[in-house]
Order: C-alpha cells, then sequence, then structure tokens
C-alpha cells in the first residue's frame, strides 16, 4: 500500500510540474505559429525518465494533453504532433543517456553524456514538432528551418537548466560518506552567497529597467556567484542557482520585462538562446569538475589512512589520533596492547594466503566487537593490530586485553568447508598523557607482545619499566637494525685463527678459522660475535650473516692468489639456519661455480646443538655440501648429553673438542679422559679432533699427548685480520 501510494504521489507531483513548466514556456508563446523560446518542461521530462527509467515516458503524454486541453490551446491537427515530438524526443534522449548504466554518483564524464542524450532529445523533439507545424499549417515551408532552429535550442536550454539540479537531488545520497566529508564553505559563506545571488538577481532586474542596449551584459552578475559557487559549494547549490538565473533571466528576455527585449527575428533568438545555453553549461562543468578533486582527494586521504582490508584505521591514522590524546594533558591513565596472532604463517602455507585475508577481517571484526566504549582499534598490517585502551589502570588494561584475547580464541572462521581458528599475543604498556611519545609506547608494546609470544602465546604480558624481558627485547630489535644496517653497508670484517697441526705428516699448508667481526662506521672497537649473534639468530638475521661471511671470504681469497694457493683448510662458521634453509645450498654452489678457489679447502663449522635438533635433515644438507667439494666440523662437541650416540650419523670430517674440556684438562681427570675418549673414538672413525680455546703451552703438550690433531686458541696465536694473518711466517706459528 505505501508503495502505491509513493507511485501515485509521485506521478501526481512530475505531471503537476510538467504542467507547470509547460504553461510557463507558453506565454512566451506570441501567437499561433510561434514556437516557445524556452521551454523547460523538457529538462524536467529527461531528468525524470533518467532518475526512474523509460516507464515514466508516460507522464509526458498525460501532461501535454492537459496543456492543449487547457492553458495553450492549438489547432487539433497539430495536437498529435506536439505530443508526439516532446514523447518520442524525451524516449530518445532517455535511452541515449541510459544505455550504459547510471554511475554512483554524477560526475563530469556522466554530465556529457546527458548534454549529448539531451541535444539528441532536442533535435528529434524539433523535426517532429516543426514537421507538424508545417503540416497542420501553422507556419510556412519557407519558415520552417528559423522553427527548428529555436525549438531545438528551447529545448536544450530547458534541459541544461533544469535536468542538472533535478538529476543532483536524485544523486544525493546521504551515505556517501566522501561526499559529506568534502571540504566545502562554511555556513556563514552559504549565508553570504544566498544574500549575494538574490542582489545579483535584483540588480539584474533594476539595470533592465533602466534601459540600454547591453542589458544582457548584466547577467554576469549571476553567473560570478555561480563561479563562487561551483568553486566552494556542493554542485547541487551551484545546479539550482543556475535554475533559478535561467528561469528569470528567460522571463524576462521572453516576455520583455524590466527592459529587456524579446527576441523577434530568429538570429536575434538563436544568439540569445546559444549564450543562455552556454551561461547554464560552464558553471555545471566547473562544478562537476571541482567536486570529482574534491572526492578524489578526499578518497586518497581515506586511502592513506584507512586500512584496505579491514576498513580499520592504519598506523598512521592510528599514530595521528593517539597524539591528539596524548596532547591533552587532563586525559586519565590509559594503556597501549599490541597484538600479533599467533602462527599465523601456518594458516597463509596451508589454506592460501586468500583465506589468510578473511581470517584477518574476521579477527578484526571479531576485535572490533569486544572494543569497551571509546577504545580505538587498528590494523598496523600483515597480522598485527593496536589499540589504544583509554581511562584504565593497569588492572584493568589487562582484563581488557584478556577479553580480546578471548574473543579471538573464540573466533572460528569458515573456508572450503572447514573451520579456522587462531589466538592472539598481547603486549600491554601502561602509560599516562606525558610520560612518553607515541613510538617509544608502541616499541615498549611491540616487546612486550613478543615477550608473550615467547612465553608460549595465546596470553597477555603486562609490561612495567622494569620488566627485564622487555628490556632484553628492545635492546634485541635495536642490535637487529644495527645488523641489516651493517649488511647493507658491508661493515662485518673477517678475522682468522689458525688451526695449529699437532703432529707431522698433517695435510700441509694453512689451517685457519675466519670469524667474523663488526666494525661500526666512527668506532674503533671491534665487536665480536657474541655480542650481535643472539639478536640475529633472534630475528632471523643469521643466515644473512653467514651468507655475508661466505662472500668475504672467497672475495678476499680470489683478490689474493698467491695467499689463497698456501690455504689447506679455510673454515667459516654457520647457523642452524643455514641447515635448515635450502636456498644457502644454491648460494654456495653459485659462489663456487664462479669462483677461483676450490670447494675442497672450505670447512664449514656447525654446532652440535643446532645439527642434533634433526639429525636427518642435518646430514641431508651435509651431503649436499660434500657433493660441492666441502668439509664439515662438529663445533662445541661434546657439551650434548648424547655426544657419542651421533657419531656415527652425522658424516663430518672434524670434531671440534668443546673448550671447556680443555681448560679443565689442568684441573679435572675426567675432562681429560673425555679429551681422550672423544679423540680416540674420532680415529676409529677416520675423523680428525681439533682442540678449541688452547691457551697454554702445557694444554698444547698435553692435546698433543692425547694425540688430538689440531689445536686452536691463545697458546698458538690470537685472531687478527687477513691481510696481517697471511703476511705472518707460517713456521712463526
Amino acid at each position: 500500500m505505501r508503495a502505491i501510494t509513493a507511485t501515485l504521489s509521485r506521478s501526481l507531483l512530475l505531471v503537476g510540474l510538467y504542467f507547470g513548466l509547460a504553461a510557463f514556456a507558453g506565454q512566451f508563446i506570441a501567437m499561433p505559429g510561434t514556437v516557445a523560446l524556452f521551454w523547460p518542461a523538457s529538462g524536467l521530462a529527461l531528468a525524470a525518465v533518467i532518475r526512474y527509467g523509460l516507464r515514466w515516458i508516460w507522464i509526458v503524454p498525460v501532461a501535454m494533453a492537459l496543456v492543449h486541453m487547457t492553458v495553450s490551446p492549438v489547432p487539433a491537427a497539430f495536437i498529435p504532433y506536439s505530443i508526439l515530438s516532446n514523447t518520442l524526443g524525451v524516449l530518445a534522449g532517455g535511452w541515449f543517456v541510459l544505455r550504459a548504466g547510471l554511475p554512483g554518483h554524477l560526475d563530469i564524464r556522466f554530465a556529457f553524456r546527458v548534454l549529448r542524450g539531451g541535444m539528441l532529445m532536442a533535435l528529434i523533439s524539433a523535426l517532429i514538432g516543426v514537421g507538424g507545424m508545417v503540416a497542420s499549417g501553422l507556419i510556412r515551408e519557407s519558415s520552417e528551418l528559423d522553427a527548428l532552429v529555436k525549438w531545438s535550442l528551447g529545448d536544450l536550454l530547458g534541459i541544461v537548466s533544469i535536468a542538472p539540479a533535478l538529476l543532483m537531488i536524485g544523486f544525493r545520497k546521504p551515505a556517501d560518506k566522501i561526499d559529506r566529508a568534502s571540504n566545502y564553505g562554511t555556513e556563514n559563506e552559504k549565508l553570504a552567497w544566498n544574500m549575494a545571488l538574490a542582489a545579483s538577481f535584483l540588480l539584474l532586474a533594476w539595470g533592465g529597467s533602466q534601459g540600454g542596449q547591453f542589458v544582457l551584459g548584466l547577467s554576469s552578475l549571476p553567473l560570478s556567484i555561480m563561479v563562487w559557487s561551483a568553486l566552494r559549494f556542493e554542485p547541487i547549490r551551484t545546479a539550482v542557482a543556475v535554475l533559478l538565473s535561467e528561469l528569470l533571466i528567460g522571463m524576462l528576455a521572453g516576455l520583455g520585462l524590466a527592459g529587456f527585449q524579446a527576441p523577434v527575428q530568429a538570429l536575434d533568438s538563436a544568439i540569445l538562446l546559444g549564450y543562455l545555453c552556454l551561461l547554464a553549461i560552464l558553471p555545471i562543468i566547473l562544478t562537476l569538475t571541482v567536486h570529482e578533486q574534491r572526492l578524489a582527494a578526499r578518497r586518497l586521504a581515506t586511502h592513506a589512512n584507512i586500512d584496505s582490508l579491514t576498513g580499520l584505521p592504519n598506523r598512521n591514522a592510528f599514530e595521528a589520533k593517539v597524539n591528539r590524546i596524548l596532547g591533552d594533558p587532563g586525559e586519565p591513565p590509559m594503556a597501549l596492547a599490541y597484538l600479533d596472532l599467533d602462527n599465523f604463517s601456518l594458516i597463509n602455507d596451508t589454506s592460501s594466503h586468500v583465506a589468510g585475508d578473511v581470517m584477518i577481517v574476521g579477527v578484526a571484526g571479531a576485535l572490533a566487537s569486544s572494543l569497551r566504549e571509546g577504545d580505538l582499534l587498528a590494523h598496523l598490517g600483515a597480522d598485527e593490530f593496536a589499540v589504544l585502551l583509554r581511562n584504565c589502570n593497569p588492572t584493568m588494561a589487562r582484563e581488557a586485553a584478556g577479553a580480546l584475547a578471548r574473543a579471538v580464541e573464540h573466533y572460528r572462521c569458515e573456508w572450503q568447508g572447514h573451520a579456522m581458528a587462531t589466538s592472539i599475543s598481547i603486549g600491554v604498556v601502561p602509560f599516562r598523557t606525558g610520560e612518553a611519545k607515541f613510538a617509544e609506547v608502541l616499541s615498549k608494546a611491540d616487546a612486550a607482545c613478543f615477550t608473550a609470544k615467547e612465553l608460549g602465546g595465546n596470553r597477555v604480558f603486562l609490561a612495567s619499566g622494569l620488566a627485564s624481558e622487555v628490556l632484553d627485547r628492545t635492546a634485541s630489535m635495536r642490535w637487529a637494525l644495527r645488523i641489516r644496517e651493517a649488511l647493507e653497508h658491508h661493515h662485518f670484517l673477517l678475522h682468522a685463527q689458525t688451526l695449529a697441526p699437532l703432529h707431522a705428516n698433517t695435510e700441509q699448508g694453512r689451517h685457519f678459522e675466519l670469524l667474523i667481526r663488526l666494525k661500526e662506521p666512527g668506532q674503533d672497537t671491534l665487536l665480536m660475535p657474541s655480542q650481535f649473534m643472539p639478536a640475529a639468530e633472534r630475528f632471523g638475521l643469521g643466515l644473512r650473516i653467514d651468507r655475508e661471511a661466505v662472500m668475504l671470504a672467497l672475495d678476499w681469497l680470489e683478490a689474493h692468489p698467491e695467499q689463497a694457493a698456501q690455504v689447506a683448510t679455510c673454515s667459516i662458521n654457520l647457523s642452524g639456519e643455514a641447515m635448515v634453509d635450502e636456498s644457502f645450498i644454491g648460494f654456495v654452489a653459485e659462489r663456487l661455480r664462479n669462483s677461483s678457489f676450490p670447494g675442497n679447502r672450505l670447512c664449514f663449522e656447525v654446532t652440535e646443538t643446532s645439527a642434533v635438533r634433526d639429525l636427518a635433515r642435518a646430514q641431508r644438507f651435509i651431503d649436499e655440501m660434500r657433493s660441492l667439494g666441502c668439509r664439515f666440523a662438529l663445533d662445541d662437541f661434546g657439551t650434548g648429553f648424547c655426544s657419542f650416540s651421533y657419531l656415527r650419523a652425522l658424516d663430518v670430517d672434524y670434531f671440534k673438542i668443546d673448550g671447556s674440556f680443555v681448560r679443565e684438562m689442568d684441573t679435572s681427570p675426567l675432562a681429560a679422559e673425555v679429551v681422550r675418549s672423544i679423540t680416540k673414538i674420532s680415529h676409529l672413525l677416520m675423523k680428525k679432533t681439533v682442540a678449541e680455546h688452547t691457551e697454554t703451552i702445557a694444554q698444547r703438550d698435553a692435546l698433543a699427548a692425547l694425540g688430538v690433531d689440531f689445536a686452536q686458541g691463545y697458546a698458538i696465536d690470537r685472531p687478527m685480520p687477513l691481510d696481517e694473518y697471511f703476511n705472518q711466517r707460517q713456521d712463526a706459528i
């Protein structure tokens, strides 16, 4: 019932408006056989069929029939032509506009399509209407060209004057947030504009009443007001100004009011109508162009601050909002929560990245539904979120973060018939305004989140100023930044330390291990691996350091062929990451393929603890590297609980006896016996042994007596740069 009532009301309104505008235009017809100077009803009809569809074309013949029966009688022979010309013209123009569909909003491209449709409508209507006038005897055939020009321009003027305002009213959507948020003029400026437009109309009428040949030039007053509107206000305001201006000027000129003279000659009518068409078209084009630029700028700003996947504020927007809050000294205590999904890579790897995106969107919704009033949620990127918990003490912050964690834990995401679930780790940092900057608080919250992950995940870790775990995490992150910068700028150096043979008849040449050092710009002190390698391995940078060490070693040896010829064994340490990264083998293979240094003189050292994590994988890695000619040493041997049990499982060339046994040989018979046992078993397996941390001559002699093959430590030499190492005599070692 409501729909029927709405349709009936719309029908009555449209027919009534069309009737009124047609009656208004009929006032411009001085005598039978005269074409109306201005036909605004055409603009209403075209806007109606564009807005509501071609089925609403019926309003035209109904309204025209009423017009001819009441306010504008014409010969009966012309009535069919009059109704048909207006109906078919609107039908053709509406079809032309609608054939490509309606846009989401009225833009400049659609406006030009409406203009072209209006021109088609005006031409068809004029051809049929003028033909009817000739056929019904209203005009002579000699006058049909003048009538055709006047009819088509009068229709076009009605279209460009009326249709834009009506279409903009139809296209206005309250849900269009970008449109409503555009930066238009203030209310005071709009009030001033309204007064200026009214004043321009009054001046136009007053100036016309004073007479003069160039009175139409006063139309530049409303035009300037319309340009102001196009630059500063919504397009609808300009369109309404165009409508009012055209109706006023058309009425004054068409009826010869206020000193304006109605055009008599066909050329005068064409010039006047052409001028009025331009007066309507130009402000509409300008306002739509400016409006599109405003929308584009607004969309860019929105995209720069809104995460496209979740619709949440991104990091930039979140930081800006938090900084505004931090600028208010009266804000109560608050906390920043950093959230990171646990094992999220498993979803991407097993179900696809599309499934991962679906999970991220679902988690965002779960978090948003669990927020307290006033809290701010943002998506920082990947699987990381941040929440500003306002007006809460540490206990309340922990509880609020716990609610967020439970919401994620209970969330289930359907994907291809399977239910995906995840959990989240949250780091929380309570603070007050004025205590810290956003970047510092976010860094602490990130560190607290990492601590929550290292404690097993799916938990909340509340950080405090004295939380050692957070401080350690923050220090590690700083180290990670320094390591990345050192890798980018090649600040790592290699030092060499001798592996001294303890018996004759060993392989001739230099045996040494390469030890990596970090030399930061402006610093004289070299940084040892014990200072930076824990952070490197914690943040997955160990493999990059391994690659850097191999590159530095081969680059130096290739650049010094005489020194390279002296090398019997060049040992390079590898991190545990190298054994689980298949690309490392390809990297070494490619590097050796293009190197003059033979692979069989390279020996890679892996620690016992990293090797025993997955013996099968470790042996596959060793086998593939052996196929390149490389040798292997098992570093820190003897520290494991079952070291002897996997001697056969790992096919290495050297066992490097852990330095703790070597240092204790003088005071611990057990340590000496462990060294003896490792050496005997190694020789049974046709392997060689290297004793680390040989610091005294007595230790060196004792190792030789136990049958150890090589000794390494301060009793032989200290690590030194490669150039310096090769400059010393080998027999001086």
